[in-house]
């Protein structure tokens, strides 16, 4: 984050470092009223099946996500609607994509309704629903769109949301393995590299660079729609 006002276009104004915290701070917090608590992401599934039983197993799965699946292509997803919105262009084809490439009918509920409740909660600050990805937005293209409006930079927003991201999943893993609290933390200062060098990279990215090769992530996700007894909703 800078500390002055930088002017992106002629009309796009990245904010303070203060104003852009307290902003990121609230949007990607567990308040944020776009029900993240509801979601595993199929952690549930690798859980009931064994894969993910410590911490230092939970770790390992949430990094390949992050560096390599899931969280990836939201990075990268959250880079082009920002970039579209920066631009003045539509982020209609970044959401129908994102919609395109969720892996399960989960996934793409996942994404869609968290999306659609951030669109929604946005209306705190701007007085109504605004956003132009018609119909359903998954989840990261509507804060990379929002933060654009908001002025809040690229880089710091993705920090941000796959912050976000991790420690959801890590506080599923808290209630399900079960996981302790330090334990937890402790998980996350493990990622905290990770997050910032995925940040990075994201802020760079292009849509040629969409792809992962989680497939047993994937594979558990789809297994979970049929899991017998179930806590959480992905």
């Amino acid at each position: 984050m800078g500390t002055s006002m930088v002017m992106v276009t002629r009309t796009i104004t990245i904010m303070t470092d203060a104003v852009a915290l307290a902003r990121l701070m609230t949007w990607l917090s567990p308040a944020f009223p776009v029900g993240a608590f509801a979601y595993s992401h199929g952690l549930e599934r690798a859980i009931h099946d064994g894969l993910i039983r410590d911490r230092m197993s939970l770790s390992e799965w949430l990094e390949v996500l992050l560096e390599r699946g899931s969280a990836w292509n939201d990075a990268v997803l959250l880079a082009e609607a920002w970039r579209s919105t920066v631009a003045g262009t539509s982020i209609a084809h970044v959401a129908e994509l994102a919609g395109a490439i969720a892996g399960s009918r989960e996934r793409h509920m996942e994404t869609t309704l968290q999306g659609g409740a951030f669109v929604d909660a946005m209306a705190a600050w701007s007085g109504e629903r605004a956003m132009d990805g018609e119909g359903s937005v998954a989840y990261p293209v509507a804060v990379g769109a929002s933060a654009v409006r908001h002025g809040v930079a690229l880089e710091d927003t993705l920090v941000a949301y796959l912050h976000a991201f991790a420690s959801n999943l890590v506080q599923a893993c808290v209630r399900l393995v079960p996981l302790g609290q330090r334990d937890g933390v402790a998980t996350l200062a493990a990622l905290e590299p990770v997050v910032l060098q995925t940040a990075q990279h994201g802020a760079v990215s292009t849509l040629d660079d969409l792809g992962s090769c989680t497939i047993r992530a994937d594979i558990l996700s789809m297994n979970h729609e049929t899991q017998y007894s179930r806590v959480f909703r992905s």
